[in-house]
């Protein structure tokens, strides 16, 4: 039987080097009690912003003195959580973080609405009596520009007592869905036994065998069956709580509410929804190309992910995978390269699945660490994509606090998903490029093909399925796993329309943790377009392209994300930049329906 290794089965080195964070439990502790000693000076400087511009600095500076090693504490915390979820001394030490964390958040909550109140004219004659807050005058026009949306200080360090709490969706959906539920084990066309996992669920589906897929999808979904209702509950809380903190804030919708926080107009949402759309032949033709490739007379829910080439593809082992992310990045410039092949070598990556792992992959970190990245690596080229494209997000978080104070270094999602994604459409052109072998092209141009679906396409649907239970909740309609799974079959319908939908598709929407993250999903959409986009331009101007790309990840929050990714070459508030993806993926189509033939 083929089973997933426990831990301590993991070799070292394909582990991440937390130990270079914390020794051990006890160095965490003392950073953590000395974190909050340090929350209590953070109230001495509550009412007393406006007096002058040295109080104002030095509340400032003592924030970034807490919350640097905050960020420090929690993320380490988060990342042992993650290593193993079955692991209650992990969990123990994440609840501490996140409860720290809403205690400091709680103690800072006077600053926003302090800095607001102060005249115009005051904090300009600050700006220029105290030269250190000169570093701050985009943060000081990033706050104040919300002051409609903020209220008292007594309701604002309410809601931020609540931080911790109002996770708890999210948190309960996590536990339940890495945790305590347990998948069926299939038997492969070979006879061999496996455990189907959160983590090879998408790889299974890849199997040739239609009968074997089609039993992995029925056991997959009818287990997630037995919690319907536990995950309905979790996620109509999770709605209800955004609705909840709009309507606190003064915002007309949840949706103006989560896009406001990076200052992102509503326009670009409803943008996108509407010109994927408008372009849903697209991904109608991939669909009718499958079925033929496939030579079925109807294409079933699992056959989504098996390749056009009809066969699972070539392995692609984790060090083969490495060397081709290393040798597709050198557009960017031989310093990115190579810091990425540093990193490589120095244990930024948890490379392989363990029992309890953490399901998907993510890159983390703070100002003061070296990047982690946390992959379930299945030596396929899928997971290669993978690993790209969260080096993508760890090069961008190495730019921007090279470049940028502490108060800058962070960046939002919209923009983040620009960084992991040209990484992605970089290795397609290299590898196409480079590789000699047809079989092999023909799979890295599936993949990619693959990718556009399901980050372009199917992201936009979850968008417009976010969209849709969030506004049943704004007009105080039930939210119920009935309704959750009507509105998402008619989504599916739409956007797979040659398919033959089954009722267990309908489950869908329960696996997927990124609802509980107040709409997140429609980012990686926009980024992709504007990725594929951004290297567009560096194959049309070479090194200057490559530099403002380079230049736009290294400002990191020092200007808004509209404005980074003009810098960058790319007019996110026209569809332009979405038509030129669409193009670009009937191009690829195009391509894929040559070789085929």
């Amino acid at each position: 039987m083929s089973s997933v290794p426990e831990r301590d089965e993991i070799a070292e080195d394909y582990t991440w080097a937390l130990d270079e964070v914390y020794p051990d439990a006890e160095a965490w502790e003392e950073a953590y009690a000395d974190v909050q000693d340090r929350i209590e000076e953070l109230g001495q400087y509550e009412g007393e912003l406006e007096n002058d511009a040295t109080t104002l600095r030095d509340a400032l500076e003592t924030r970034e003195t807490v919350f640097r090693k905050l960020a420090t504490v929690r993320s380490y915390a988060t990342l042992r959580s993650a290593e193993d979820t079955q692991n209650q001394e992990y969990q123990a030490l994440k609840s501490k973080a996140e409860a720290i964390s809403s205690a400091a958040s709680s103690a800072v909550s006077f600053i926003k609405p302090e800095l607001q109140a102060i005249p115009e004219d005051t904090l300009e004659n600050y700006l220029q009596r105290e030269p250190a807050l000169q570093s701050y005058e985009h943060y000081f026009d990033d706050v104040r520009r919300t002051a409609e949306h903020t209220r008292s200080p007594e309701i604002e360090s309410l809601l931020a007592d609540l931080g911790e709490v109002a996770s708890s969706s999210s948190d309960i959906y996590s536990m339940l869905s890495n945790a305590d539920m347990t998948f069926p084990t299939v038997e492969r066309p070979d006879g061999e036994t496996v455990e189907i996992t959160q983590g090879n669920f998408t790889t299974l589906q890849k199997h040739t065998n239609r009968d074997f897929r089609r039993q992995v999808h029925a056991s997959f979904y009818d287990e997630w069956e037995t919690v319907r209702n536990s995950v309905g509950t979790a996620l109509q809380n999770s709605v209800r709580k955004d609705v909840k903190y709009a309507r606190a804030r003064n915002y007309e919708t949840a949706l103006e509410a989560a896009l406001d926080g990076p200052n992102i107009p509503p326009t670009v949402y409803e943008t996108l929804t509407d010109t994927v759309q408008t372009n849903i032949d697209v991904l109608h033709r991939h669909a009718e190309l499958k079925r033929r490739a496939l030579d079925v007379d109807s294409l079933k829910m699992w056959d989504l992910y098996v390749p056009i080439t009809g066969d699972e593809g070539p392995t692609v082992e984790y060090e083969q995978a490495k060397q081709y992310i290393i040798d597709a990045l050198a557009p960017l410039g031989e310093a990115y390269q190579s810091r990425v092949a540093e990193g490589l070598e120095s244990r930024w990556v948890d490379v392989y699945e363990n029992k309890g792992k953490r399901s998907g992959a993510f890159s983390a970190g703070t100002y003061d660490t070296q990047p982690y990245i946390l992959m379930n690596y299945q030596d396929t080229i899928s997971s290669m994509y993978t690993l790209a494209h969260e080096l993508g997000h760890s090069m961008h978080s190495e730019l921007a606090k090279e470049a940028q104070p502490w108060h800058y270094s962070d960046y939002t999602i919209f923009v983040a998903e620009v960084a992991s994604t040209v990484n992605e459409t970089l290795l397609t052109q290299y590898l196409l490029e480079n590789v000699e072998d047809e079989a092999f092209r023909r799979h890295i141009l599936d993949e990619y093909l693959e990718r556009v679906r399901s980050t372009l396409f199917r992201q936009t649907m979850f968008a417009e399925f976010e969209a849709k239970i969030h506004e049943l909740a704004e007009a105080d309609q039930p939210l119920t796993p009935d309704r959750f799974e009507e509105i998402y079959r008619g989504l599916k319908q739409t956007y797979y329309e040659p398919a033959a939908l089954d009722d267990r598709i309908d489950r869908e929407w329960m696996r997927i943790p990124h609802f509980y993250y107040n709409f997140y999903v429609y980012k990686y959409a926009t980024g992709i377009s504007a990725a594929m986009a951004v290297v567009e331009r560096i194959q049309t101007e070479g090194l200057a392209a490559a530099e403002s790309y380079r230049e736009a990840l290294a400002m990191g929050g020092s200007a808004y994300p509209i404005e980074i990714l003009d810098h960058a070459g790319v007019d996110v508030t026209d569809s332009t930049y979405i038509e030129t993806a669409m193009e670009t993926q009937r191009a690829n189509l195009d391509e894929m329906e040559a070789l085929l033939d």
